[in-house]
């Protein structure tokens, strides 16, 4: 008889309503809420296990592997960051430059082809015109391939832009006019071997989800506004930029996240396209730590510049938050 009333009590305990709400269909039970609450500690235990790890490696002095798994720092020095900071790398350039390289090119990528995605997405979700859905498909297409994959066309279309001073004098622009083939002269611009040409490359490997991803969103926004702008005067520019991009800025920072994400890590193509120093990015300088054998490669400063690359990610994602929460959640209640 008591057995039963305690097994009728646990139920009971277990069964209560945790969330203290009148509609039967919005209970949640204790046993439910403990499993939800045990998943979650499970998701952050496996976030945060290479984060902590990353962190103890960069607050030591030591710039060897540890031998065990360690998870919170016996050491607090940072000495790596100074390093990193005075010297990132053997090439001649400082951090300095590094970042500003970084900044230009994903900030300016990732504006350029938000105004352009934008423009195509609304030409898209708002008129009718001839091969309409045939462009769509063209546009989704990049979308299957790898980026990698589309490196070798991209290399060899930027690398013949060039601008050459032939020996006679004249100045060249390739493709357009060339030097004589016997005396071809001397590379005064590389497009391909240039921050202006890996911006473009990059741009056309953003540009096919930023248009899908707005065209999208675009759909949601009520016709209705854009007649009533009509109604009271308004041509198609100030319906455009005083009545749709203000309505659909929260996609917009949602958008220029995602890409300032993948533009700021982004480390194939500048490897493949840049040969001097002075124009290397962050990402680039930390893949360049990755030595052939593992104990040749500097733990400390590794993990230093790890954190130091992610940190202006994290600034940004604090800065737009508010809009990214608004753009991923808006697109699920409009309509």
């Amino acid at each position: 008889m008591r057995s039963s009333k305690k097994k009728n009590f646990l139920v009971r305990f277990l069964n209560m309503d945790t969330a203290k709400s009148s509609n039967t269909s919005e209970r949640l039970p204790l046993w439910r809420q403990l499993v939800i609450q045990l998943l979650c500690l499970v998701i952050v235990a496996e976030v945060m296990f290479p984060i902590m790890y990353i962190i103890t490696l960069s607050l030591s002095s030591k710039s060897t592997r540890p031998s065990a798994l360690e998870l919170f720092p016996k050491e607090i020095s940072f000495v790596a960051f100074q390093q990193v900071l005075d010297r990132p790398t053997a090439n001649p350039i400082t951090f300095v430059e590094l970042l500003r390289n970084s900044f230009l090119v994903s900030i300016s990528v990732g504006l350029v082809s938000l105004l352009i995605a934008v423009s195509a997405a609304y030409a898209f979700s708002r008129f009718k015109f001839k091969l309409r859905t045939v462009l769509m498909v063209l546009v989704f297409i990049p979308l299957l391939m790898p980026a990698v994959g589309l490196s070798t066309p991209l290399f060899l279309l930027m690398n013949s832009l060039q601008v050459k001073v032939c020996t006679s004098g004249i100045t060249a622009f390739y493709p357009f006019v060339k030097c004589d083939p016997i005396n071809t002269g001397r590379v005064l611009f590389n497009l391909r071997d240039s921050l202006i040409g890996v911006g473009i490359a990059m741009i056309s490997t953003a540009l096919p989800f930023a248009v899908w991803n707005l065209k999208g969103y675009l759909d949601t926004i009520p016709k209705e506004l854009e007649e009533a702008a009509y109604i009271d005067g308004a041509d198609a520019n100030q319906t455009f930029f005083q009545i749709v991009l203000p309505l659909a800025l929260p996609q917009l920072a949602v958008t220029f996240f995602i890409g300032f994400i993948g533009h700021w890590q982004e480390f194939v193509l500048p490897w493949l396209f840049l040969t001097q120093p002075k124009d290397y990015t962050l990402a680039m300088t930390l893949y360049n730590m990755t030595g052939q054998y593992a104990n040749s490669i500097p733990w400390n400063r590794f993990a230093a510049m790890a954190i130091i690359v992610a940190l202006p990610v994290a600034l940004v994602f604090v800065a737009l938050q508010k809009q990214i929460v608004s753009g991923l959640t808006s697109g699920g209640v409009k309509g």
